[in-house]
């Protein structure tokens, strides 16, 4: 049984889930250690089981049209709620207007809030004061640290001598944190030491013990927290792999990630995340993705490190779709290709047991 590091919490999606913008509910719902999700807010869906509007696969958290709708049910099960999250990803990570409304009836009704977005929470003065009043916290995940939290790289990062693997993209929003938690819990299914370093907010609200939020991180800083973040995990925790999760991808236009987690963590190796299916980058249209082999070829000129597999983002894809692309992936690249989402992470973990050889 997973130890909850919270409380009971529903998730509000409203006109996002199963899009790309509403990425943080789609982690919440798979998986997290930090809350136990009772719930989604998105009228769109509502009365559907989050599990099988998401992957086909039922997981028993139902979602709910209204917030009242929601509360009443709890009520009527006589379950208690401490959290409301904020389960939206937009592009800039603003918070629509009409969700403001759903944070206040959430602080009336005495929950705590916790959001991943830009919009703080926290500098609004109306829900401050409702919170305040409460006696509720608001915990506004992506708020950036004071400068004397943060660390500056040392290179205390050639002190681990475990495995290290770094999940990158071909492009944001593609899956990479999914692939990365699958990663982790397989090899810890076949009795392998390990451990994720979460560097998104999402990651963060799914429990990740050793976590840096990047895109909150002042820039000189940012190598740092990724290089301490890895160095606790290891000093820690004695893992036999290290799962460092991508943010964006290299050729973003709008979220050239990766480079620091090449540079900072010092992968031994790369997995690359791809949707066969996406021809722009994500939200950005006219900004053609470049192809496989010219992202693969980028990583191994910035870090000297080769890819060893490419996982697949079936989105737009038919189950029977799914296998004939892995091949054709292969066919051209000449690595592995795996769908760990579809198909389970058994065949990508072999693989890396084998580097631990």
């Amino acid at each position: 049984m997973k130890k909850i590091l919270d409380g009971n919490a529903l998730v509000y999606c409203q006109d996002a889930f199963n899009t790309p913008n509403g990425k943080t509910a789609h982690g919440l719902v798979r998986f997290t250690h930090r809350y136990n999700v009772l719930g989604v807010l998105d009228s769109t869906y509502a009365g559907q089981d989050s599990g099988m509007v998401l992957d086909g696969k039922a997981n028993g958290i139902p979602i709910y049209a209204t917030f009242e709708e929601a509360m009443t049910s709890f009520a009527a099960q006589d379950i208690d709620l401490s959290y409301f999250v904020i389960g939206l990803a937009p592009d800039g990570g603003r918070l629509p207007a009409p969700a403001k409304a759903v944070v206040r009836k959430a602080l009336e009704n005495g929950l705590h809030v916790d959001s991943g977005l830009h919009d703080f929470l926290s500098k609004d003065p109306e829900i401050l004061a409702l919170a305040h009043a409460k006696n509720l916290q608001i915990r506004d995940v992506r708020m950036t640290p004071d400068r004397d939290k943060l660390h500056f790289f040392t290179g205390d990062i050639e002190q681990v001598k475990c495995l290290k693997l770094a999940v990158l993209g071909t492009d944001s929003a593609i899956g990479k944190r999914t692939t990365s938690w699958l990663i982790v819990h397989g090899l810890e299914a076949k009795g392998k030491k390990a451990q994720m370093v979460g560097t998104g907010q999402t990651a963060w609200m799914q429990g990740a013990k050793y976590s840096m939020i990047m895109d909150s991180c002042i820039n000189d800083f940012v190598s740092g927290e990724i290089e301490h973040a890895v160095v606790s995990a290891w000093k820690n925790e004695q893992p036999d792999v290290i799962v460092i999760e991508g943010q964006g991808s290299l050729m973003n236009p709008a979220y050239p990630g990766g480079f620091e987690i090449l540079a900072a963590g010092r992968p031994d190796y790369v997995i690359l995340q791809h949707a066969p299916k996406r021809v722009e980058y994500d939200g950005f249209p006219g900004y053609i993705l470049h192809d496989l082999e010219t992202q693969i070829n980028a990583i191994k000129v910035i870090s000297g490190k080769e890819v060893i597999a490419i996982t697949l983002n079936h989105e737009e894809m038919t189950e029977d779709e799914i296998l004939p692309a892995c091949e054709k992936i292969t066919a051209e690249t000449g690595l592995p290709c795996f769908d760990v989402l579809a198909h389970g992470a058994d065949g990508l973990v072999n693989l890396l047991i084998q580097k631990l050889l």
